[in-house]
């Protein structure tokens, strides 16, 4: 079972980079992002690092300098490759990476497929295997903004095949109410595979709040917009504010006068599909113009809880967010998992009686949990396989290129 997910979710990494040239594959276009190639090349040294250079014996590294390349932010490993430079790297090349996955991944396969896999060793496997599904995410993103960059606008995917605007509008936004109460959010490892940042399952104390029906469409965010709400400073956080003047921020990422850019090329704005690309200032400055706030972390894991987990993600392969269908049941909010990562109020911070994961693996996350901001629920790009109402995405409030968008809520 093991070996049959290993195999199934290098192969979707594969596909996903497959109509990239090698000329697409090492470009990175700014230093938040990394080429196509590192992602290929980062997630095998994860498997070679910290599985089979330990736990299978005999094997040959495939290259030694890759250590040195492709390990991320991992100190307890050794000194590594400036992430902000990760596009010099024009050698090796992609043939050469692409040969270094299959060193491994038979070595992976192999060893898998041998006698009984302790458990701590079945633990950094899926551990792994849960990583790579966060680069192939990455990957698109990265590589979407890479894109964007190029005068030609090339696109990842054949336009033919883009998703075309929505005739009908969305359902109208309702409030669904939640009352006050502990609660709990979180899970345990005895629930399955979970990140460290995402135990130990704790109580709650919410005051009663309404959560939006659906996600905010580009329709809607347009009239902030036309408002003129990048204006305004009276609807923004100070170093939003800041930020939004330095950069020049007059709509959201990729936004423009005849379109927007997409995985699909410079595609039609559709006015009825959830916004996308905002920075949490953004989504912050919106719900005060709406006359709302963001949802905590803990209650949009509320409502979710109630949420069967299923939505436009990448099993979907739309590569785009979709509008709203409803209605849906009182109970459980629209689009709570796919389409945009929606941001929270809530910092990115541990946890009470939070436990990092043993030895290298304690840098996943915990280390991150300063000037971060979080966000749930996945999106177009994220797979099934991977997201749940506990899992706790997060990035710094200025971050626009992730697949990020806006719900909102509201005291009862």
């Amino acid at each position: 079972m093991l070996a049959e997910r290993y195999g199934a979710v290098r192969s979707f990494t594969a596909a996903l980079a497959a109509p990239l040239s090698e000329e697409d594959a090492v470009v990175q276009s700014m230093a938040e992002a990394s080429p196509t190639k590192w992602h290929l090349a980062h997630t095998t040294w994860f498997f070679e690092t910290f599985v089979l250079a330990k736990r299978a014996e005999g094997y040959r590294v495939f290259d030694p300098r890759y250590a040195y390349l492709f390990n991320s932010y991992y100190e307890a490993v050794g000194d590594r490759h400036p992430r902000a430079e990760r596009g010099l790297l024009t050698r090796p090349t992609l043939a050469e990476i692409r040969r270094y996955r299959e060193h491994v991944d038979q070595a992976m396969l192999a060893w898998l497929s041998g006698s009984e896999i302790p458990p701590d060793a079945a633990f950094s496997v899926v551990l792994g295997l849960n990583h790579e599904q966060q680069h192939q995410e990455l990957l698109l993103t990265d590589i979407q903004h890479a894109l964007s960059r190029n005068a030609i606008r090339p696109a990842y995917r054949d336009p033919s095949r883009a998703p075309e605007p929505s005739a009908a509008s969305p359902p109208p936004l309702a409030w669904l109410a939640f009352p006050e109460g502990l609660e709990l959010i979180g899970l345990d490892a005895s629930d399955g595979f979970v990140f460290d940042n995402e135990s130990p399952r704790h109580r709650v104390f919410v005051e009663a709040f309404s959560l939006a029906s659906r996600l905010v469409t580009n329709g809607e965010y347009a009239d902030f917009v036309r408002d003129r709400g990048y204006e305004k400073p009276e609807l923004w956080l100070s170093d939003g504010w800041a930020t939004a003047l330095a950069r020049a921020w007059r709509g959201p990422l990729y936004w423009e006068s005849d379109g927007a850019f997409t995985l699909h090329g410079l595609r039609p704005i559709d006015p009825h599909a959830p916004v996308c690309h905002v920075s949490y200032y953004e989504a912050d400055a919106y719900a005060r113009w709406a006359n709302a706030r963001l949802a905590t972390e803990a209650e949009w894991e509320i409502a979710a809880a109630r949420a069967e987990r299923r939505g436009n993600l990448i099993e979907t392969d739309r590569l785009a967010p979709s509008p709203a269908k409803g209605p849906r049941p009182s109970e459980a909010p629209e689009q709570l998992f796919g389409d945009v990562w929606e941001w929270t109020q809530s910092p990115y911070s541990a946890y009470p009686g939070f436990v990092p994961f043993d030895g290298a693996f304690g840098e996943y996350n915990g280390k991150f949990m300063c000037n971060q901001m979080v966000l749930r629920g996945g999106s177009c790009l994220t797979s099934e396989t991977h997201i749940r109402a506990s899992y706790r995405n997060f990035f710094p409030p200025d971050a626009r290129w992730q697949y990020t968008g806006i719900r909102l809520a509201r005291p009862r």
